[in-house]
């Protein structure tokens, strides 16, 4: 089940918030506990069992290193077996495959893989219960008492298939008490429409141009066509994950949670740095703070530090999947930022801000060229087209056709992919009692003539795919 869809706007979330709203106080992780699971059962019953065991490996080592760490010796024990089979866990299910494949390459062998279906959203609750295990053997957060507490604040829905990465010390005071008032569950649902409509007016339009011009066959796309291809999906991909943080966020104030930003306008971008400043922060935040830092930072030397970074994007360039087009992808962004950091980075800020804008803009489409593609032949031949080395034309009149005909779409995504909005809304703050009335009264209209589309959309579009579910 996915948020843009007929059967979680209309039945399953509303039906949620009703009982939510009900109940006592005392009642409210249990109907929130409750529907996550049926929310996570709804595609993938049988790998509930597997939630459960990776919840209760964290919980009962999170209690063992309460009753018997009070040396670290013994934190340490407990926080390696917790961290060890989590690894474990993660890496059979979206590893082993590619494991086995990269051994029948590299030694001609005839292993079966395991064809085993990957669990929805595996990435991101391993990386939460991890960091509760990794915060608790620090003492940054009090151990949980409660396994219902717990199994709540890994599986709650909003944030359980795609993030963002919400870490028990952001949340653990709320999962004990929280407040739910009409401020929270207004900003919540505005939040959350506005997730929705860049999800599906947006994002699911940038993906249809993708693909289709994805389909063309090596030389039929113009060098432009190709760059314009490579752009929808850029856009696609930012529209669609940042839509599915807004709604998490948004439903996470609904229901009384403040879930942590993780997108800022990364393509307005001006480097590679200020880039990763912006996109998938929780992300980022995780690898910087469990990873990056305990290996030394840039506390130990040039060289050290430059391992470090290489080791961190190897690593966050396998989290996002088991092929050799992610791995190549989080290098590719590791040299980058080494790079900024030691060779270029003084010279790229001398330059005008539209020319460091451009920079980075073209270092992450070309990024997102090699995240899209696991078929390292098909990378090749797309570059190919981008670089007008496959027999292609500089322009042609299909590049021309797809403008035209994707205008309504791109856009209104390049104007959002910056920061029009908040500029906006300051400007509406600072008008007077009258002004912003009207203002609220159109954007009320605005809410309500853009949902309807949206379930327009959503009754007559087979194509709503969330990007970040297979991660």
């Amino acid at each position: 089940m996915v948020f843009s869809s007929i059967p979680f706007l209309f039945f399953f979330l509303p039906l949620c918030l009703i009982l939510y709203y009900t109940v006592p106080g005392r009642w409210k992780n249990m109907v929130l506990l409750l529907f996550s699971l049926i929310f996570y059962a709804w595609g993938e019953p049988v790998y509930i069992l597997l939630m459960f065991f990776a919840t209760a490996v964290d919980y009962c080592n999170g209690r063992l290193m309460e009753k018997f760490g009070k040396t670290q010796g013994k934190r340490r024990f407990f926080l390696v077996c917790s961290v060890a089979i989590n690894l474990s866990v993660l890496a059979f299910f979206k590893y082993a495959d590619f494991l086995i494949a990269t051994l029948n390459g590299l030694f001609s062998l005839q292993l079966k893989p395991l064809g085993l279906g990957l669990p929805v959203g595996i990435s991101f609750f391993t990386f939460q219960t991890m960091s509760y295990s990794i915060d608790l053997y620090r003492r940054q957060v009090p151990v949980e008492k409660s396994y219902l507490n717990y199994l709540t604040y890994v599986s709650m829905f909003p944030q359980l298939v795609a993030g963002p990465i919400v870490r028990y010390s952001t949340v653990n005071e709320e999962l004990q008490e929280r407040k739910i008032g009409k401020e929270g569950i207004e900003e919540g649902l505005f939040r959350f429409m506005q997730g929705l409509f860049k999800k599906v007016l947006i994002a699911n339009q940038a993906g249809a141009l993708w693909e289709e011009i994805r389909a063309l066959e090596a030389g039929q796309a113009s060098v432009a066509t190709a760059w314009l291809g490579a752009a929808a999906f850029t856009l696609q991909l930012y529209f669609d994950f940042s839509a599915y943080s807004d709604m998490a966020i948004g439903m996470g104030r609904m229901l009384g949670f403040h879930f942590p930003e993780n997108f800022n306008y990364p393509l307005s971008s001006v480097s590679v740095t200020d880039f990763w400043r912006r996109w998938h922060i929780s992300l980022s935040t995780w690898f910087r703070d469990y990873v990056y830092i305990p290996l030394g930072g840039n506390r130990k030397g040039t060289a050290k530090h430059l391992r470090n970074m290489l080791i961190v994007w190897f690593l966050t360039g396998l989290w996002h999947g088991a092929a050799w087009n992610f791995v190549l992808w989080g290098l590719y962004y590791g040299v980058l930022l080494a790079l900024e950091k030691y060779v270029w980075g003084r010279a790229l800020e001398s330059l005008p801000k539209a020319v460091r804008h451009l920079y980075a803009l073209l270092i992450v489409v070309v990024g997102f060229v090699i995240f899209v593609f696991d078929d390292m032949e098909a990378l090749g031949v797309y570059f190919r087209a981008m670089a007008g080395c496959a027999g292609n034309s500089l322009w042609g009149t299909e590049c021309l056709w797809y403008l035209q005909n994707y205008m309504a779409v791109l856009l209104p995504a390049v104007l959002l992919a910056f920061p029009l909005y908040p500029w906006v809304k300051e400007k509406i703050r600072t008008m007077g009692s009258r002004g912003r009335t009207a203002a609220a009264l159109v954007s009320m209209a605005g809410y309500v003539l853009l949902f309807l589309v949206t379930v327009a959309f959503l009754v007559n579009d087979t194509y709503n795919p969330f990007l970040y579910f297979r991660f």
